[in-house]
């Protein structure tokens, strides 16, 4: 059994297309369709059932997916750590963000490229069901995201700050000189909220429902800055975390009285991933600055 076998079984249950996946790896079809077939005679079980064209996990595929993203992970772990010897002249890192802070990644993206300028990094944004995902499939280091109302065992969550819910309103709508509303008040109001995926939408969603409370929802959309082009125009409001919207001179902000509506931003990891040197380097910068902020 070799790892590079095992890359392709992951890759090929990730996708459930041998086309797909052998265009992802950047080798020919008929190389993953033996190596997987090898590794399937090799286990004296078959991984995947083979209709036509489609394939889906067997049993034995989907129990044995875990052990072979655990077995990667390690190797990919030892090999990073090997890496990590040396003073950060090379190497990456993958960051997945959720939008609701980008105002802090950018920042500590500066300052740690600063001291860091050989590090390649890619930076992800997502709904925090993709980064989820991403992060569980080791495609990202870490994840930037406000807590899931169910956490996943798999991953190690660490807080970064809390920030209140609030409703967002134009600067010319009619409730931007108040301070404060009633959540009941916000059910006859025309609201535009993040789509499904969102932990946010889910969260707001949820208080809702708690509370008997039936919102006009007039949009839902899966992209952020387009959701507040339309609370800027004047005729939708919404409710985010008020670290999203607050340096945006355009919005008004109101807290929401009675009930307590507060989201925890969470620095998220893999529990069996080594962190790398990179990351913790630019988590030192992160948390300087929501700890230490400049402005």
């Amino acid at each position: 059994m070799e790892l590079r076998q095992l890359r392709y079984f992951i890759k090929a249950k990730e996708l459930l297309n041998f086309t797909a996946a052998a265009e992802a790896l950047n080798i020919s079809q008929s190389t993953l369709s033996q190596q997987i077939k090898q590794l399937e005679i090799e286990l004296d079980t078959p991984l995947f059932n083979r209709i036509g064209k489609r394939i889906t996990l067997t049993e034995a595929g989907a129990l044995f997916y875990s052990y072979a993203l655990q077995t990667v992970n390690k190797a990919n772990s030892g090999l990073t750590l090997l890496k990590d010897l040396g003073d950060l002249k090379t190497g990456d890192l993958s960051i997945g963000v959720t939008y609701g802070l980008r105002h802090l990644l950018t920042p500590a993206l500066i300052a740690f490229l600063a001291d860091y300028p050989n590090i390649s990094v890619k930076v992800v944004f997502g709904t925090s069901e993709e980064l989820h995902d991403k992060l569980i499939g080791l495609q990202l280091d870490l994840v930037l995201a406000f807590e899931e109302i169910v956490a996943d065992e798999n991953l190690t969550y660490s807080l970064l700050f809390e920030s209140p819910l609030c409703l967002v309103a134009a600067k010319n709508s009619p409730l931007s000189t108040r301070k404060s509303i009633d959540l009941k008040e916000i059910s006859d109001l025309p609201i535009v909220l993040p789509a499904a995926g969102y932990s946010t939408r889910k969260f707001v969603s949820d208080i809702f429902a708690k509370n008997n409370i039936h919102p006009q929802i007039s949009v839902e959309i899966n992209d952020i800055p387009t959701l507040l082009d339309l609370v800027k125009s004047g005729k939708w409001y919404t409710i985010l975390a008020k670290t999203t919207v607050a340096f945006d001179k355009e919005l008004a902000i109101l807290s929401i009285n009675t009930i307590k509506m507060t989201r925890r931003a969470m620095i998220i990891t893999h529990q069996d991933a080594y962190q790398k040197k990179a990351a913790r380097y630019f988590l030192e910068k992160l948390t300087a600055l929501v700890f230490h902020p400049t402005t």
